[in-house]
């Protein structure tokens, strides 16, 4: 009895943990991400200033937040390559680009399609990406693996 109270305790706290994560991602604050982007945009263009021999393009930081930002990405993910604070729920992207295929078995484009996590099904369930979306938020992440 007490080892099933404790199941479902624990069950009980997952779950609405989850549930939090993708209500907030995908119901919740939709203007947390713009300016979380438009955050990382100034830090990477006061950076720019400040260093004279490392050049980082603003305009490529600004335009690369458009698409990550605009579909909520940001709320949970960051791109530290691309100088893109977000949240810290999710990992960084950085790296996605390489690492997807090796962890979720299928390159990430289709990843973005159909996720074989349970977290960003119900994420991009609820928002689904469309095929240009698709190949933008994929550009994006390429250019960070790059980096």
């Amino acid at each position: 009895m007490q080892k099933t109270l404790i199941s479902f305790v624990i069950s009980a706290l997952i779950g609405l943990g989850l549930g939090y994560i993708a209500f907030d991602v995908v119901g919740g604050s939709k203007d947390v991400p713009a300016e979380v982007a438009q955050k990382g945009t100034d830090q990477s263009q006061s950076e720019s200033k400040n260093e004279d021999n490392e050049k980082e393009p603003a305009e490529t930081v600004s335009a690369d937040s458009n698409i990550l930002s605009s579909k909520g990405c940001l709320g949970c993910h960051s791109v530290s390559a691309l100088n893109l604070e977000g949240g810290a729920t999710g990992p960084d992207l950085s790296n996605a680009f390489e690492n997807v295929e090796g962890k979720h078995g299928k390159p990430i484009d289709q990843f973005l399609k159909e996720p074989t996590s349970a977290v960003m099904s119900g994420v991009i369930g609820g928002s689904p990406l469309s095929e240009e979306e698709i190949s933008e938020v994929v550009k994006v992440l390429q250019e960070a693996s790059q980096k």
